[in-house]
């Protein structure tokens, strides 16, 4: 799992002039869809139901979000992907496009020319790949971008799951910087990994 953005974010944000596809296949089974105001019950019951599985990684999963939380988070997703600062996308199952088996999102936060993708997969749902195929396409989507010429993947050094995802698409291990752990399992030593290039 990488910081991946379902809660408030108060940093100063990029603009992106361009916008990724709304619709992303993945393969496998799966695509990303643009997350939108009406996926926020489905995002609340998804987050709730994987608060254990979230909660060591992600500094927003340390209480249980109300619907009217869940709600407003949805909103502001919509209205930054609107002003070109972050793009928020559910993972879901060809199959049965209802179902919402991951979150994931280009986001703007680490500057100009750069956006970083955040993710999480539904506890049932890993150790398939659906977090290096979903990250795949969001890398070639963000590259697409007009402007965009570095994608970074962040994550704690002890999260191994999440740090396969960019070693597995070939990113460079760029640094470790050392910061304040903002979730339980953290160290605080956060791996930034950069796509080659």
């Amino acid at each position: 799992m990488s910081h991946s953005s379902d809660a408030p974010d108060h940093a100063v944000r990029a603009v992106t002039a361009g916008r990724p596809p709304e619709l992303l296949p993945v393969g496998g089974g799966v695509h990303l869809r643009r997350r939108g105001s009406a996926d926020a019950a489905a995002l609340n019951a998804a987050v709730i139901a994987n608060l254990a599985h979230l909660r060591p990684w992600m500094p927003w999963a340390q209480h249980v979000p109300t619907l009217a939380e869940s709600e407003q988070i949805a909103a502001r997703g919509v209205e930054a992907w609107e002003e070109g600062t972050d793009f928020l996308y559910l993972l879901g199952l060809d199959a049965d496009p209802a179902a919402m088996v991951g979150a994931f999102g280009l986001h703007s936060r680490i500057g100009p020319g750069a956006l970083e993708i955040g993710y999480w997969v539904h506890h049932e749902h890993t150790g398939r790949g659906l977090a290096t195929a979903a990250a795949r396409a969001l890398t070639g989507a963000a590259l697409a971008l007009p402007g965009i010429t570095r994608v970074e993947i962040h994550c704690d050094e002890s999260n191994a799951a999440s740090a396969a995802v960019p070693r597995k698409l070939g990113y460079l291990l760029d640094r470790i910087d050392e910061e304040a752990p903002t979730a339980p399992a953290e160290t605080g030593r956060k791996m930034v990994w950069l796509t080659r290039g």
